[in-house]
């Protein structure tokens, strides 16, 4: 089949996991009936967004794989007879914990993991606290309508992460997101912070000839400091392989978008933009280095 429907659920999330829960299960019901093949939800989508602060109590929030969520993800899913990515913080082990997803098939089977690679440590992102790196690789799953690539959040900014799910065979990269805005920012430095994250998976798609499709939240989530906190962009938004944007979302609304993806267009850009054939992967070795300290001037 060459052609097939994604949908994206930008959401509000509350201070209730259960109603999360519950929302999730809805709109991934909502997103069948509107024809959805594969549904994504997005990045830690139980909880508010607990990285803000570094809290020993907040690892009571990880589930294990399999567990109580993926357990009604799996009945939903074989219920609706969809795909679903679905984000979770996840107890791997005593000590050990991951952010992750996995991807649910119509038979109601866990079909895939996928553990967060690049952790970030920034001002109201502390998720090396919380997150051990993840060690599946960049994979990608057999769907029977495509191969699709799983990355999360912060994983977006990096086009190593991109290309090697493309070689490994992805039409399609879904990014499970979670981020925003700190507070008291000005508008300058948000536009230029939007417009970054949009262009920077946008070129993605172009450099590797694939459909990208970015899930965020919206709403404000307050850090219990001072204030402050971090105010989600929403922004969701499928491109194409030549990185037009095809289906987007408000900054502000909870929403679901949905996008046609047509295979055929993967293949026509490639042919037009060879950019895999004209790769020169004999030059590639120095990638492998974290810095390139060149004292001979050459």
């Amino acid at each position: 089949m060459s052609a097939f429907k994604v949908a994206l659920v930008q959401t509000r999330v509350h201070k209730d996991r259960e109603e999360n829960l519950e929302e999730a299960i809805l709109n991934v019901e909502k997103a069948s009936a509107l024809g959805a093949n594969i549904v994504c939800l997005p990045e830690l989508f139980l909880t508010r967004y607990f990285c803000q602060s570094e809290d020993t109590d907040c690892f009571d929030l990880a589930e294990p794989i399999p567990g109580p969520t993926t357990d009604r993800f799996c009945g939903e899913a074989k219920k609706r007879g969809v795909f679903i990515v679905c984000p979770l913080f996840e107890k791997r082990a005593s000590g050990v914990y991951h952010n992750s997803l996995v991807l649910i098939d119509p038979a109601g089977e866990v079909s895939g993991i996928y553990r967060k690679m690049h952790i970030p440590d920034d001002p109201g992102y502390f998720e090396k606290f919380y997150f051990a790196p993840g060690d599946t690789g960049f994979s990608c799953f057999e769907t029977g309508f495509a191969k699709i690539g799983t990355l999360i959040c912060w994983d977006q900014w990096y086009p190593e992460a991109a290309r090697i799910a493309s070689l490994r065979g992805a039409d399609l990269i879904f990014y499970p997101t979670a981020i925003g805005w700190h507070t008291n920012e000005d508008e300058h430095s948000k536009n230029t912070q939007l417009e970054a994250w949009r262009t920077v998976q946008r070129a993605h798609a172009i450099s590797n000839g694939i459909y990208v499709a970015a899930v965020n939240r919206v709403g404000f989530e307050e850090s219990g400091e001072n204030g402050g906190g971090i105010d989600f962009w929403g922004n969701s938004f499928v491109c194409d392989p030549e990185g037009a944007v095809i289906s987007e979302a408000s900054g502000e609304k909870e929403e679901i978008i949905l996008a046609d993806i047509d295979l055929r267009k993967l293949e026509e850009t490639r042919r037009n933009w060879p950019f895999l054939r004209d790769r020169r992967i004999d030059a590639y070795s120095e990638l492998q280095q974290r810095f390139i300290d060149n004292d001979s001037g050459t």
